[in-house]
């Protein structure tokens, strides 16, 4: 933890000097990190579209590397029953590997510390799983998981380790922005898992949701496989590429009036992006992460 706590400082400490090297130089920058999640910034919203292949690619991975059939299968040696996918966290990532998951032919449930997406996870053909845990108000005003009390994730821990032990499969995707990923599966819940079970690690980026995980790496913890993939997006260069590319356009485009840039700070889209003008580092969210005053 102490070696981990060294990094985040020192990435945030690179961040802090950019921003202000770049406010310095007095040129513009915009974040699309920031994007308020809204029906108008949807075609822009680039950490969306990186989510929807890191969903759909973090199933096919677990699918290569369980011992096991996903879909059901009647044959003559018997019936096979099929792979249980478990999937934490509903967010956009998560719903693309519910859907994946579906698709291959698993049994699929789900968990989300926002009661709001029950409808979405249940549209999908999944089971949502219902911890009795008070989760309260877990959305900020701009659509993103807050951070919840450490109280909350280790009452959230010791609910969930029966439903791991069902499962064959898991897929974590849980992350806060700005914020180290909440610990949600402890060396102990990964313990109750049946040896040939996997793991796949959504969150390695961000320090991870398994206490096991290793950034980069796949960890065998006796007999249970813990992936933690980086940069999972550009394992598919082609569409994430393509969607990027329409992100950035699009986002470009609503800046555009009359053939030129009109930056409207009334346009929450403008206003919330921008992270520096006219020398200074603008940004309140920034500004709060980098804790400047």
């Amino acid at each position: 933890m102490k070696a981990l706590s060294r990094e985040l400082r020192t990435a945030l400490e690179k961040v802090v000097i950019e921003a202000r090297d770049v406010a310095e130089a007095g040129a513009t920058l915009f974040s699309l990190e920031l994007l308020p999640r809204i029906t108008r910034a949807q075609s822009m919203d680039v950490l969306s579209s990186m989510a929807t292949i890191a969903g759909y690619k973090a199933v096919l991975m677990a699918a290569s590397t369980l011992p096991k059939l996903f879909p059901m299968f009647m044959t003559a040696a018997g019936t096979i029953a099929p792979a249980r996918v478990f999937v934490i966290g509903a967010g956009v990532a998560g719903l693309q590997a519910i859907a994946t998951a579906k698709r291959l032919g698993a049994v699929v449930s789900a968990y989300d510390v926002r009661a709001a997406v029950k409808d979405q996870v249940k549209s999908l053909g999944a089971n949502f799983i219902e911890l009795e845990v008070e989760a309260g108000d877990a959305e900020d005003k701009g659509g993103y998981a807050k951070e919840m009390g450490e109280e909350f994730y280790k009452k959230q821990r010791e609910m969930m380790t029966k439903v791991l032990a069902q499962n064959d499969v898991v897929v974590t995707t849980a992350a806060v922005p700005g914020k180290k990923a909440p610990i949600l599966v402890t060396k102990e819940m990964v313990g109750v898992m049946a040896p040939g079970s996997v793991i796949v690690d959504l969150a390695a980026e961000r320090g991870g949701n398994c206490e096991l995980t290793k950034p980069g790496e796949n960890v065998d913890a006796k007999g249970v496989t813990i992936m933690g993939p980086l940069n999972v997006p550009t394992t598919i260069p082609y569409h994430a590429s393509q969607m990027y590319a329409k992100n950035i356009s699009t986002f470009f485009l609503n800046m555009f009036k009359d053939g030129a840039i009109n930056l409207n700070m009334e346009d929450e889209i403008i206003r919330d992006t921008m992270v520096t003008k006219d020398g200074d580092v603008v940004s309140t969210r920034v500004r709060e992460l980098l804790g400047m005053s």
